[in-house]
């Protein structure tokens, strides 16, 4: 049991006592020690399960085995950059494709595998320049995102110019557009030594640099009116003489909008309360603006070229029974422009559709998408083609490509192939009542034929935060093992998440926020009634903000549940807010310096509701020691609180690894020994074992 030295603090009349403040400082020694103690306890558990090693070897396996894939496409010219995953090698490069699309062709401009061979430096982002003969690439090590500039040149491969720091951090994250003339770029920049280290990680502000000059003596652009927590991004796609600007008031789903033009000064288009979510600019400089105001599903605004007068702006695509989606940190744009076209990205609970519009809104027709499917990338290409990305459950992604002239899709080289096969499987979606009455759907995985015996081997996932929506996606070898095993798969479309639209997000924020947790509870509920699975096989798996939806349900109800899997979670949730990303979180979870929001707050803030003699269920969870968006003290706390209250005799075990953050930019060899680590404690929990055959293999 670890040591106790509480402190209490008082909110709003209430005293508070925390345990376990001393596990919140990293640098303590005793801290360090704690935490490999913890780390060896757990490895000393994992390493001895006999289906550890069969485990690993089947998913190290499949996933090396899955072909090369493309994603984050951006076309210049007759080219096409792209990011590249080649299994096994450790983290994606940058490839070089032209308007055929064929993989065969691809070159590759930046590979970190090359720049460093332990694999733990990784790609944040990157923008080529309008001519297409430099490319900007942000990168970072160890996964914490902490970004800095590279330039390269394409022709060569070779890194030119000076590096420039401080461009990318989570979660205000960066971005870059250029120029024109391609002599220049604005980009994003953090606060240096200059700043008290407490405002360097806030405080975003965009920059001008020219090519050959001091990055230390770049020209401020914008940014010195932007909240603390301002997170921002810069496009030019659909138009290089006009740069859009997107700031995101913290992770709350406020956006205001800025231009910047050929003469490079800044006009404001929109405020936050405009509550326009999304903006893109076509090439005679007219802004098409999804607003929600009025409007939670969205309508598409036009405010003519020239105009920065948001009251000037005419509706041309009206609300409607689709969610048009929002700019936000993953995904790509929610407008596409070409020539010819609008291309509307848009969701239906879930599963995307893509609308086709002329410019003034009139309606053309959709992309063509298999019945239940995700669209991410819609990419026009020079030749009046465009590719879009199409994933589904059971196939892996591959792109399409649409000709507007015969308004037909057809197949690219751009698929990807995995040895994973889910022909024997079906995935079903059902409505789930809610507490308060609120239809919630879940979609089930499972094998054709699977008996309805109460006593199936289950586990349910979710997220429900920050308007961040389930869609479909390829289930990889990671469900492929749980089905092996004899598992059913859930993934819950709560509240709070982006599936039906701002209402349903303003559902599960903010003091709203236990609603996601009611929601979560009763899809258990829902389908231990329906004999999908009982107590003694229900596990429940989730991440970040699903971290902290797994802390909830396990302290709300952990009868419920034979085993939890949280990983990289926040679970004390009036101290959150101290952290860098827990201030951007304030839009969404609120503060605890509001009565109000501190009282929802800590109502369910899993680490204060862990009760003394209560029989929770197993629980494993994992942290990175590098993560910088959900601190990993948080783990730390929630797992030594654990360990002193459970009365059950089920394990309770913490992994952290040190090379490792919240699990973008991780290592290839890093999220599989992880994943590893998951399913072996699952299996082990809910007395699985995988298929001889695959075991041997």
């Amino acid at each position: 049991m670890s040591e106790q030295h509480p402190v209490s603090n008082v909110y709003h009349n209430v005293t508070v006592s925390d345990p376990y403040r001393w596990l919140e400082d990293t640098a303590d020694p005793k801290v360090h020690a704690w935490s490999a103690a913890q780390d060896a306890r757990t490895r000393k558990y994992l390493d001895a399960l006999p289906q550890r090693a069969p485990i690993f070897k089947q998913l190290l396996s499949q996933i090396s085995a899955t072909s090369s894939s493309f994603r984050s496409l951006r076309a210049v010219g007759d080219s096409i950059f792209a990011r590249y995953t080649q299994p096994p090698r450790q983290q994606p490069m940058i490839a070089l494709l032209t308007n055929a699309a064929d993989p065969s062709l691809a070159r590759i401009i930046v590979d970190p595998n090359t720049i460093d061979p332990k694999g733990t430096t990784a790609i944040d982002w990157f923008v080529p320049s309008p001519d297409g003969k430099i490319l900007a690439v942000s990168m970072s090590e160890n996964g914490s995102e902490d970004g800095t500039l590279h330039l390269f040149d394409v022709a060569l491969g070779k890194e030119i110019g000076p590096l420039i720091p401080r461009v990318q951090y989570p979660t205000g994250g960066g971005a870059l557009e250029w120029r024109a003339d391609s002599r220049g770029f604005w980009y994003t920049r953090y606060p240096g030594p200059d700043r008290p280290a407490a405002e360097q990680h806030f405080f975003l502000q965009i920059f001008f640099h020219k090519l050959g000059d001091d990055p230390s003596k770049d020209a401020y652009a914008l940014g010195k009116d932007f909240p603390k927590v301002a997170e921002v991004q810069l496009d030019a796609r659909f138009n290089p003489k006009l740069i859009v600007v997107t700031v995101a008031n913290g992770d709350g789903g406020e956006f205001s909008h800025y231009v910047i033009g050929t003469d490079g000064s800044p006009r404001q288009i929109t405020h936050f309360e405009d509550k326009v979510v999304a903006a893109s600019a076509d090439a005679d400089g007219a802004l098409y603006l999804v607003s929600r105001k009025g409007a939670p599903h969205g309508k598409l605004l036009k405010l003519a070229p020239g105009l920065t007068d948001l009251s000037r702006a005419a509706t041309i695509v009206p609300e409607s029974d689709a969610v048009m989606l929002a700019a936000g940190e993953f995904g790509g744009e929610p407008v596409v422009v070409t020539p010819q076209a609008l291309y509307l990205r848009e969701l239906v609970g879930g599963p995307s559709r893509v609308a086709i519009f002329d410019h003034a809104g009139q309606p053309k027709g959709m992309l063509p998408l298999p019945s239940v499917a995700a669209v991410d990338e819609v990419e026009p290409l020079s030749d009046g083609t465009l590719l879009y990305s199409v994933e589904t459950y059971l196939r892996p992604p591959y792109f399409s490509r649409y000709d507007s002239k015969t308004a037909k899709a057809s197949d690219t080289p751009l698929v990807q192939t995995s040895p994973v096969s889910f022909s024997d499987t079906e995935v079903l979606r059902e409505l789930v009542k809610s507490k308060d009455g609120t239809s919630i759907p879940i979609n089930i995985v499972r094998r054709k034929g699977t008996s309805l015996n109460g006593m199936n081997p289950l586990l349910l996932t979710g997220y429900g935060g920050f308007g961040v929506s389930e869609t479909p996606g390829f289930l990889g070898a990671s469900v492929r093992l749980w089905l092996d095993g004899g598992g059913i798969f859930v993934d819950a479309n709560l509240r709070g998440g982006g599936e039906f639209g701002e209402d349903w997000h303003a559902q599960g924020a903010l003091t709203r926020k236990q609603n996601v947790f009611d929601d979560f509870l009763a899809a258990a509920q829902h389908l231990i009634e329906e004999k999908y699975t009982d107590r003694n096989h229900l596990a429940i798996l989730g991440g970040s903000n699903g971290g902290l939806l797994m802390g909830a349900a396990l302290t709300q109800r952990p009868e419920l549940f034979r085993a939890a899997v949280s990983l990289v979670g926040i679970y004390d949730m009036l101290r959150v807010e101290l952290d860098p990303n827990g201030l951007f979180n304030t839009t969404e979870y609120g503060s605890v310096k509001d009565s109000g929001e501190f009282k929802a707050l800590y109502a369910y803030s899993p680490y204060h509701r862990v009760k003394d003699g209560t029989a929770y269920p197993a629980i494993f969870m994992a942290t990175g020691a590098t993560d910088g968006r959900v601190n990993p003290a948080h783990s730390r706390k929630m797992i030594a609180r654990l360990q002193a209250a459970t009365s059950s005799a089920r394990p309770i075990y913490l992994s952290i690894n040190a090379h490792a953050g919240h699990g973008i930019g991780s290592a290839l060899s890093i999220r599989v020994n992880q994943q590893a680590d998951v399913y072996a404690f699952l299996f082990d929990q809910l007395g699985m074992k995988l298929p001889q055959a695959n075991a041997a293999r």
